[in-house]
């Protein structure tokens, strides 16, 4: 390489990974994105619950406060020009919830939404298996590749987004179950609070399983780097 010219980088390397404390983070949608995420709905079933047992106030009250939670931490992302994927989709989530519920009198009705969502997740997620198309492995490659097909190119890579689509799938058919025995009971509290439980903890554990397994598989498959031979000694003629 000629002295002022930096090096030339090849455009089909692959990049380096990022540090798993990293991709974590963007998978999650940092500490913040989840104490956000959660704000909305835990203010619901507090409100809701003093109202409900202590007669304080209407369900109606409680639905604006949910409500106004969302909007509000959606307006201050968008004032600082953050990113507003996460406070969006509470507040869209929130406000059909809230709809339904305020037009059925019934608390429990405003976690119809999230229930039907995670009903769609679970359904996708099969389907793309049977269809060898894992929907893990797209998700992992869009949010976490940056675009890459290493993915599909690595067959124990694919085969491992195949069983973790499969697992994903089936913690929320079983997330979804347990939300519709309670829904049937007609216990808004206890379908709250299963709300929160079966949220981002199970999220975050499985998140973390994806991204250990799929650096794992990358790493073992990455060639060693060429390691110099040893120099010989060398050798004198005898005089």
């Amino acid at each position: 390489m000629q002295p002022g010219k930096t090096a030339e980088t090849d455009p089909d390397e692959e990049a380096p990974l990022p540090p798993f404390s990293v991709q974590m983070s963007e998978q999650l949608g940092g500490v913040r994105g989840l104490i956000e995420s959660s704000i909305p709905i835990t203010l619901f079933i507090v409100v809701n619950f003093l109202g409900d047992h202590f007669g304080w106030w209407s369900l109606r009250t409680s639905l604006i406060v949910a409500v106004a939670a969302a909007l509000s931490m959606a307006v201050y992302r968008l004032s600082r020009r953050e990113s507003v994927r996460h406070a969006v989709n509470g507040v869209v989530g929130i406000a059909i919830g809230a709809y339904l519920a305020w037009k059925s009198g019934d608390a429990k009705d405003i976690y119809l939404p999230g229930m039907a969502l995670t009903a769609a997740y679970a359904v996708g997620m099969l389907a793309s298996v049977a269809f060898r198309r894992p929907l893990v492995g797209w998700l992992w490659s869009v949010m976490l590749d940056k675009g890459g097909n290493r993915w599909r190119e690595n067959p124990r890579l694919r085969r491992s987004f195949a069983w973790l689509t499969v697992l994903w799938a089936v913690v929320y058919l079983a997330k979804l179950g347990v939300q519709i025995q309670l829904w049937r009971a007609g216990d808004a509290d206890l379908l709250g609070v299963a709300r929160l439980a079966l949220g981002w903890p199970p999220y975050a554990l499985l998140a973390a399983l994806t991204v250990w397994q799929a650096r794992r598989i990358i790493r073992a498959s990455e060639p060693e780097p060429d390691r110099p031979e040893p120099a010989r000694p060398e050798v004198r003629p005898a005089d």
